[in-house]
Parts: C-alpha cells; sequence; structure tokens
C-alpha cells in the first residue's frame, strides 16, 4: 500500500469530493432505517414475504382475512459497522488495488455517516478478526477509524469471511447495518450471512479489478494466489482460454450475486478502476425504493 501521507492527502480530497456524494448516501441510507421493533409506531400494512412474522398483527389479520404486521420506527441516527477484508488477495489491481478503493469507499460512507452523527465501527478480518473499534459519534472516532485502516499491517494473508461474520452476530447488540467490503472470495460464508441478516442489516460491495475478470492477450503468463503463493502457467494468446476464463468468472459473479439476493442481502459490484460515487448513490436510491414499496432488502 502507498505510503501513510499519500494515503493522507486522498483522504483529504475523499473527504472534499465526498460532500457531492453525501447527500445521495443519506438519502439511501437513512430511508434504510430498520423498521422493526422500535420506539415509535409508524403503521399497519399488509404482510410480505420475507416479514418478520413476529410483527404481524392478528386482530387485523382476522378481520381481513389476509396477514398484516405492525411497523415501528427506530431511532433517526444509526449505527454502521464496516467489514473491511485486508487479506492478501486486496493487494491486487492494475491501476489501483483492491484496498485501496475499500479504504476511498469506507472514508466516503464514513464522511457521510459522520454528517449525519451517526455511530460507525470498524472491522477488519483476513481469516480471523484483526481488529474491531466499537461504533462511536464524532469526527475524532472517524479519525481514530481512518488510521486503522491505513496502518494495520495485516497478520495473515488468507480469507475467511464467515469468521469475521460469526464474530459480529456474537459480538453486536444493537441492531446495526453491516457494510462489507470484499472481493468476496472466500471458503462457504452465505450462511453465517444469512444468520446475521436475520438481526442486522446486511450489505456487501463486491470490490474486484478488471484484470480479475479479462486476461490480456501476452503469450505466456506466470499467475500467483496472493493467499497461497499456488503458481500457474497460462498460455494468454490462445483465444479459447480468455474466452473460457472471462465465461467462468462471469459465472460465479452471477452465482454470487443471486445468493445474496436470495438471502436479503443488497450488494454492488465495483471495479477498481472506476468511479464509485454514480453506482453507490443508484445503489442507496434503489434500496430507499424498494424499501417505499414494502420490499425487505
Amino acid at each position: 500500500m502507498e505510503n501513510r501521507t499519500d494515503l493522507i492527502r486522498r483522504l483529504k480530497k475523499i473527504e472534499i469530493t465526498t460532500n457531492a456524494l453525501v447527500e445521495g448516501l443519506q438519502s439511501g441510507l437513512h430511508h434504510s432505517l430498520f423498521k422493526g421493533h422500535g420506539v415509535e409506531f409508524a403503521e399497519i400494512r399488509e404482510y410480505v414475504p420475507g416479514d418478520d412474522v413476529r410483527s404481524i398483527d392478528w386482530k387485523v389479520t382476522a378481520r381481513y382475512n389476509r396477514p398484516f404486521i405492525k411497523e415501528y420506527t427506530e431511532e433517526r441516527d444509526q449505527t454502521f459497522y464496516f467489514v473491511v477484508d485486508i487479506s492478501g488477495s486486496g493487494t491486487f489491481g492494475l491501476e489501483t488495488t483492491k484496498q485501496k478503493k475499500m479504504l476511498e469507499v469506507t472514508a466516503s460512507l464514513a464522511f457521510a455517516a459522520l454528517q449525519n452523527n451517526d455511530r460507525i465501527g470498524l472491522c477488519l478480518f483476513s481469516d480471523r478478526v484483526e481488529t474491531f473499534l466499537p461504533a462511536k459519534r464524532g469526527k475524532k472516532h472517524l479519525v481514530s477509524v481512518l488510521n486503522t485502516l491505513i496502518d494495520h499491517k495485516a497478520v495473515s494473508i488468507k480469507t475467511d469471511l464467515s469468521a469475521a461474520v460469526r464474530f459480529l452476530g456474537t459480538i453486536l447488540k444493537r441492531r446495526s447495518s453491516v457494510i462489507i467490503l470484499s472481493d468476496f472470495v472466500s471458503p462457504d460464508f452465505l450462511g453465517a450471512l444469512k444468520i446475521l441478516r436475520g438481526r442486522h442489516e446486511v450489505i456487501a460491495i463486491c470490490i474486484t479489478d478488471m484484470r480479475e475478470h479479462e486476461l490480456p492477450d501476452v503469450g505466456t503468463l506466470a499467475l500467483e494466489d496472493a493467499e497461497t503463493g499456488e503458481q500457474v502457467l497460462v498460455d494468454t494468446s490462445d483465444e479459447g482460454f480468455r474466452t473460457r476464463y472471462s465465461a467462468r468468472v462471469e459465472e460465479y459473479d452471477r452465482t454470487l450475486t443471486a445468493a445474496l439476493s436470495r438471502a436479503g442481502i443488497g450488494n454492488v459490484s465495483l471495479l477498481t478502476k472506476d468511479p464509485y460515487d454514480i453506482p453507490l448513490q443508484q445503489f442507496f436510491r434503489g434500496m430507499r425504493r424498494r424499501r417505499n414499496h414494502g420490499r425487505i432488502l
């Protein structure tokens, strides 16, 4: 990763440019407020698949002969936990690494949360939870979060997302929005994510590099797994091989997206080379629309 001075310079630039992003993000983030067992009654509406059956109003259900639920609005402010993958695969990237992109995205979302006086927390993971900062408010805490992101040196280069998810499921007592930033190349984690989704809002931000999707035609190339050190020689001049490679990656991406959606987990994919402001605005605004139509992410 680039040196600390350059990173701080980049973060200051993010703080300035993120102002144009904040309004759109806050609109989506804060209309994704949990509607559940909160402090203020909101409305009674017709049940839709995915709603918590414990919220069913049995009197109204009996009266109309179809299920209705009670909704409550929790406190306006929210708690966000940024769960960031710091494993070896994050060092990969053609123009910028996945780690740098995760840092930028985390910083932008954290600045947006700060401006709304929300609580933010941080969880850095590899094949274990390496650092956990409980959620707090304020700029001083935000600086602590960003410094931790910059300064932490990973203990392990391997990945196990499920370990981090199980840890969060145990330690998070307050209902929160859990935003996971990773390439999601990890042993089976969907079961753990589904359990976490039962108590918290979970958002997956998948960050990959274009070279992971398409191989260049450069002849014989040695590919190395950044987490295992395993190497393989491939002939990238073989068009059939490049086509099969891209097809396999696309199939994995489709399978992952479909599985996350079925689990009720909002997800957005970003490439390291592309700007992230518009995709994130579109995602959070779409999340708001789905909420307004009674669909749960």
